[in-house]
């Protein structure tokens, strides 16, 4: 799309257009407003380097920039271990001065307009409500649990098989690259990291520890956890920012070392539902859900490609109308899978089951279950064996989890 390019928002005085190099500043003071946070240069210099040209759009008030968002050139991990070009949805925010007006809608059409060819868009929602309508579901979920350290003993049975070793993270960059790497290429939702966020990860800035210590690093040969220690007035707590396991017998090597870290009461943690660690230890009980939220949201743009990217844990034979009023996407499509791989195409045959795209998004990485959607009406379905079909070949035996926030 020409820079040039200039819409008047629907019901609006403002006027979207292509974000250039003088609007940074303005943009940075609608992103730190909107999100109450002001990111450091350096931050935002990382991200930008992330982006294709003319992926930034803002809304104006005559002169003024009132909103921003923006996409990301980002790499996604779906169940199978394919990888597809993803649009990652960032910096969507409109000043409060000018709420109400049009702005978020004209800008995320113009915005999704820019996509071309990446057949799937995702992003983080900072306001639940909002995205539904734009044909985004939430396809993972992020289950923060802390885990009583003091108390916490592994059971006898769980394998001593050592191999972790306490480093400084900058200095072993090549192997943490390596192991997230290959985390992410068996995880759906695992992200390619490109060299320039290593860079800032590493550089372990003050204001991104959020009170906590320096970063720590446990390493193994098929792991590494970084985390920071935050002080209370009693006892520390050890906060994970990043763990990354290819093997089990990594997972359990990093956690026997993370519950012997003396002085430290709690251990948290953000990962998947389903996490292994209540069953290495005698008393389950002490890992402790403190919250659960959604990670990544995903809109999928090319829906014959997508869904032909991943594959599959049981056969099934469906005519899927997915319904996207807002952005114009969906239509109606047969999906065939057998042994494990898909074909997907649009039909005029009759639907067996209509939904929206935002469902169709959730039900991607495999971590929320057809069935679900249909008992709460939004999946509707007259025959219930489809619907126990689309949950049995949309599982996904490998957790879905968000690579990195973005």
């Amino acid at each position: 799309m020409p820079r040039s390019n200039v819409v008047t928002a629907e019901r609006s005085d403002l006027t979207i257009r292509t974000a250039d190099e003088a609007d940074w500043p303005a943009i940075g003071l609608v992103a730190a407003t909107g999100f109450g946070v002001w990111r450091p240069d350096e931050a935002v210099e990382v991200w930008r380097s992330m982006m294709p040209p003319g992926s930034a759009v803002v809304a104006c008030d005559g002169d003024q920039v009132v909103g921003v968002s923006l996409f990301l050139d980002l790499q996604l991990t779906v169940p199978g271990g394919a990888v597809l070009p993803m649009a990652g949805v960032s910096f969507v925010a409109v000043l409060p001065t000018h709420r109400r007006r049009g702005a978020l809608t004209a800008m995320l059409a113009d915005l999704h307009r820019r996509m071309g060819d990446y057949p799937i868009a995702g992003l983080e929602a900072s306001e639940a409500e909002i995205y539904g309508r734009f044909g985004y579901g939430p396809a993972t979920v992020w289950d923060s649990v802390a885990v009583e350290r003091e108390r916490a003993r592994l059971r006898p049975e769980v394998p001593n098989t050592g191999g972790v070793r306490v480093v400084r993270p900058a200095e072993h960059r090549a192997q943490l690259e390596d192991i997230y790497e290959r985390w992410r290429l068996q995880t759906p939702g695992g992200l390619h990291t490109p060299a320039r966020l290593w860079d800032e990860i590493l550089a372990d800035r003050e204001s991104s520890r959020d009170g906590g210590s320096a970063f720590f690093c446990l390493l193994h040969p098929d792991g590494f956890a970084m985390y920071r220690v935050h002080s209370g007035d009693r006892k520390d707590r050890a906060h994970i920012t990043m763990l990354a396991a290819v093997t089990p017998q990594a997972y359990i090597a990093l956690w026997r070392t993370l519950l012997g870290l003396d002085l430290v009461a709690t251990v948290e943690v953000e990962t998947h539902p389903g996490t292994l660690l209540p069953y290495l230890l005698t008393d389950p009980r002490l890992v402790r859900s403190t919250y659960t939220r959604d990670g990544l949201w995903l809109r999928i743009l090319d829906i014959p490609k997508v869904l032909q990217a991943r594959t599959y844990n049981a056969d099934l034979s469906v005519v899927l109308e997915v319904s996207d009023p807002l952005l114009g996407g969906g239509g109606r499509f047969a999906l065939q899978v057998r042994d494990g791989r898909a074909r997907c195409e649009p039909t005029d045959a009759p639907a067996d089951v209509h939904t929206d795209l935002s469902v169709l998004g959730s039900l991607y990485l495999g971590a929320h279950r057809a069935s679900s959607f249909a008992a709460a009406q939004r999946l509707r379905c007259a025959d219930p064996t489809t619907v126990a079909a689309l949950d049995a070949a949309f599982a996904s035996d490998v957790p879905a989890e968000l690579g990195y926030g973005f």
